[in-house]
This record gives C-alpha cells, structure tokens and sequence, in this order.
C-alpha cells in the first residue's frame, strides 16, 4: 500500500520503508491542489514585476541582482547547474531516495511555489525505482543541501545520472526508459528542488531507526555477559530507576528483566557480589541515556520531514512571500550529534564488558581470555584488540560537526550547520558499533558456553542464534571471518528479531 504524502505524518519508519524497502508514494489530493494555488499566487507576483529572491533575483551574494524576463527562463537551469558541485562517491540509493521522499513532503505544503509537474515527477521517479546518481560529499548542510539535491535537480533537465533498473545511465536515458517525461525547470522551479536539508535529514531517519534497533541489541549482549560474569540484578529492579525518573533507564532495566527471566542468576540461585562494577550495574542508566537522546532526536527529525524546510516560503493565504533560512540544518545537526556521542558511549561500555570476560581477576571464575589452553592458545585476546581499534575511531567521529562552521559565499553564508559531516560520520560510528557489539555477543556466548546453570529465555535464545554462525572457539583458530560474520549478524538483527519472537518487545 502507498504512503501517502500530505506535509504531515512522515515518521522514520516510513522513510525507511520508502528508501530501503522500495514502498510506493502517492501525493495527497488537496496537496496537489495547494502547489498548484501556491504556484498561481508566484505566477501573478512575477506578473507584477514583486522581486522574488531565487526567482527574478540572483542568489547568496548575487541575491540584489534583479534578472530580466529572458535571465528568469534560463536561471534555474543554471542555478542547477552550477550547485551540482558535489564530489567523489555516490550516496546509497536509500538517502537519495529518503532525500526525494522528504522534498515530495515539503512541496506538499504548497509553500515552495515550485509547478506542481516538478512534485508529480518526483514521485513517479521514486515509483519507478529511478534513482539520481547523488555525489555524498559536497553539502555544508544550510541554504539545504544543494550540492546533492542539485543533482537530483539535474534528472528534471534531462541531464546528470541516474540508476535504474541495476545499471547507472545517463539522465536522459533513464528517464526515458522509465517512461518519465522530463518537465524541464521554469521558475522557480529548481530553488524549489534543492533548497532544504533534505539529503542529511534523511540519511539522518535512516540512521535513527537503526540505531533504536541497535540499542535493543546491545541491551540483548548485556544481559548476556551479565549472566555469564554471576552480576547482581539488583540495580535492575524497576523501583529503583522509577524513583530517578529516567524514562529510558527504566525501559532498559525492564527489557534486560525480560530477557534474563526465567533464568538462575535472577531467581538468586546463583551467588553473586554484593555489588559489581560499573559496567555490569550502570547499564540502564547509560543505555537508557541513549535511548533519551534518540527519542529526542527522532522527534526533531519528524518536525523537520514534515515542516517547511525552503527558502523564500510562499503564504498564498496571506499572498505573502517571505525569504528567510528555513534550510538551516542545525536543528538536525545538533541533536545528531548527540547521537554519535550516544552509540560511541554504549560501544564504549559494550568492550569493558567484554574486557571483563577476558580478564581472569574479574571474570568470576572464566578461563583468562575465555580458552581452557592458555598458554598454547589466545582464545579472544586478539578480539578484544578489534573492539578497542574501532572504539578510538567512533571517539575520534564524535568530535561534533555542528560547531565547526566555515563561512561561504562572500560571507553571506557565514554560519552553516555542517550537517552532513554529521550525517556521513554518524554512518562510519554506527558500522563500528555493529563490530563492536558482534565481539560482545561472540565472548559473551563463549563464556556462557562455561557456565553450568540456567540463563534466562532472552539470552538462552540470542545464544543459540549466535551458534549457528559462529563456533565455540575450541582451539585457536583465524578469528577474522568470526569477527566480519558476527558484525553482520548484529547489522541484520537476526538476534534482536528471534529473541523478540521469544520474549516480547524489548521497548
């Protein structure tokens, strides 16, 4: 069924569904008809000789350069032109196609003042499983992402490069293939296609989703190494974090129950210290720290995929044009950000608790670094050395984009978010996180492979799950193909689903 697009509703789950998943798009009726009463209020101001900034005006600093009739009919080819200055290699087909999703959603507003055959272009483009050929490097994320949307600009002309059906053609040729007229841009119409930060935001909504699907499973590799490393679960009992009031530590506290439910060690059958160390009792109130950041984020996230990112923004109610900086990308940047401190916290946790499982002075009984031959073998010594190498990268990324602005454009563009820097490092933290966490669940599985007493139903299932793809490590084998293979299994969230069927939604 077609997600309808209508300026409003558009969540992460449906971009996700539109980017990665192929859903169809229809754009809603009285959408339709607000682009087109928007578009007959611009037509009559040109009519009028009202300077418009980006329609009958040059833009950044050629914004007071006023064009005659013949320069507005050839201006937004141009503008499209000269903004495709991206470079190096291609955004995945899913930001590009969120990106699309995002703009259709803008135009829906009927305050882009763009021809409604510009809207109906893209959403037969994203039906028919064309895709513009998008250079991800380019956008400083303000005045929108122009650089990339240019080139998504540039299929509407007939030009640049698009995907379609498996081969990477030329625009024109795509186009017709697919059977897609081209509208050429008139008026307005290629501002109206590029200027928001629809690109970032995007790939912003992809990452989220992720993320939230990640975070289950990092709590799924707690629970585990909790049960093998005999921890108190105490500082689990839900009273406790209710009396603080974190509304993601006392989620987290209550899917790690779940998933050791049933077992030994919360029966208290299973001695255990009166207190453990922070990694092994502070796990809700970190992983619950980062389910508060993403819930924040996706909340900023949707404002932006439903709102007015443009410039200028046209009121035909009013018959009001006002130019102002709705394609700032800080109130995306900002809260990403966090997001990358956010995973690189967890993954950060993650490998102490892995260490723990390693380390005979604090593993309660383990074999040092979880092999009976030490000595002749190393068992995961090596992994652990993994884990560390990608956590001082996700550090390093963490360093926020958002603060380091670099002023453009004869500085009429003096303050930029730097959005994409985020977006594009954000991707790089979370492919390591997925590294990271496939090492927790490999040792975690080893050591419980140690340990003779009942695991709770959660983790006797992540456990089994992890089995079928990754062997007790016996004796000392090459461990790269067990790291890349558990990395992908954590990506593919085969555990989360399996462990879901078994013990209910985690969250």
């Amino acid at each position: 069924m077609a997600i309808t697009l209508d300026g409003s509703g558009l969540t992460i789950e449906k971009v996700v569904k539109i980017a990665r998943y192929g859903e169809k798009v229809e754009l809603a009726d009285d959408a339709l008809e607000r682009i087109k009463k928007c578009r007959a209020m611009l037509e009559r101001k040109m009519e009028a000789g009202e300077i418009m900034y980006g329609v009958n005006t040059g833009i950044g600093e050629f914004s007071e350069v006023v064009l005659d009739d013949n320069q507005v009919k050839e201006f937004q080819k141009y503008l499209v032109y000269n903004h495709a200055a991206g470079i190096g290699d291609p955004a995945p087909i899913e930001y590009v196609r969120g990106a699309m999703a995002g703009r259709i959603n803008v135009h829906a507003h009927g305050n882009s003042g763009c021809r409604p055959i510009i809207t109906q272009t893209l959403v037969e483009m994203l039906n028919k499983g064309l895709t513009p050929f998008v250079c991800q490097k380019g956008s400083v994320g303000a005045c929108g992402d122009l650089a990339p949307m240019a080139q998504i600009a540039l299929l509407l002309l007939g030009d640049g490069q698009a995907y379609y059906e498996g081969e990477l053609l030329d625009g024109k040729e795509a186009m017709d293939r697919a059977g897609i007229e081209i509208p050429g841009l008139k008026a307005r119409d290629g501002l109206a296609t590029i200027n928001g930060s629809n690109v970032l935001t995007a790939m912003s909504a992809i990452m989220l989703y992720d993320t939230q699907r990640w975070l289950k499973q990092a709590e799924i590799a707690a629970s585990m190494s909790l049960e093998a490393l005999k921890a108190n679960m105490k500082p689990y009992s839900p009273q406790l974090h209710k009396a603080r009031g974190f509304k993601g530590a006392i989620r987290c506290a209550a899917s790690i129950k779940k998933l050791v439910d049933g077992g030994d060690l919360v029966n208290e059958k299973v001695k255990c210290k009166v207190q453990d160390a922070y990694s092994m009792r502070s796990t809700p109130q970190v992983i619950g720290a980062a389910h508060d950041a993403v819930e924040f984020a996706v909340k900023q996230v949707e404002i932006e995929l439903n709102g007015v990112g443009d410039n200028p923004v046209f009121f035909p109610e009013e018959d009001l044009q006002i130019s102002g900086a709705n394609f700032q990308g800080s109130p995306v940047a900002l809260p990403m950000d966090m997001i990358s401190i956010a995973v690189t916290m967890v993954s950060v946790m993650s490998e102490r608790r892995m260490n723990r499982l390693n380390n005979p002075a604090l593993s309660v009984g383990l074999p040092a670094f979880l092999t009976e031959g030490g000595g002749m073998f190393s068992g995961l010594m090596l992994s652990q050395y993994t884990a560390d190498m990608q956590i001082v990268e996700q550090k390093i990324l963490s360093t926020p984009a958002s603060i380091q602005s670099i002023p453009a454009a004869a500085d009429q563009e003096d303050f930029v978010s730097m959005g994409m820097n985020t977006a594009i490092k954000n991707f790089q933290i979370l492919d390591n996180a997925y590294g990271i966490l496939g090492i927790e669940f490999m040792a975690a599985a080893q050591a419980l492979d140690f340990r003779k007493f009942e695991f709770g139903k959660g983790v006797t299932k992540a456990k089994e799950v992890i089995r079928r793809h990754v062997d007790f490590l016996d004796v000392d084998r090459p461990l790269y193909s067990d790291h890349t293979r558990m990395k992908e299994l954590v990506k593919s969230c085969e555990i989360l689903e399996e462990v879901e069927k078994e013990v209910g939604s985690l969250g």
